[in-house]
């Protein structure tokens, strides 16, 4: 069974671009990157999603 994408490659890159690993990705794909830097990615996604959800709130 396939796994479905929680990420999309998009958003994935502007992450990558934000914390400064974006060239390691260009140059190695994702496998290249550090397993600190992957952890650092899923952490700013999450905070990305609690501000969004955030902001979402309060319109409501």
């Amino acid at each position: 069974m396939a796994r479905k994408r929680i990420m999309s490659d998009r958003l994935k890159e502007e992450i990558a671009k934000d914390l400064g690993f974006y060239d390691v990705v260009e140059r190695e794909g994702w496998g290249g990157i550090k397993s600190r830097d992957a952890g650092n990615m899923v952490k700013r996604a999450i905070e990305m999603a609690q501000q969004q959800l955030a902001e979402e709130a309060k319109t409501k």
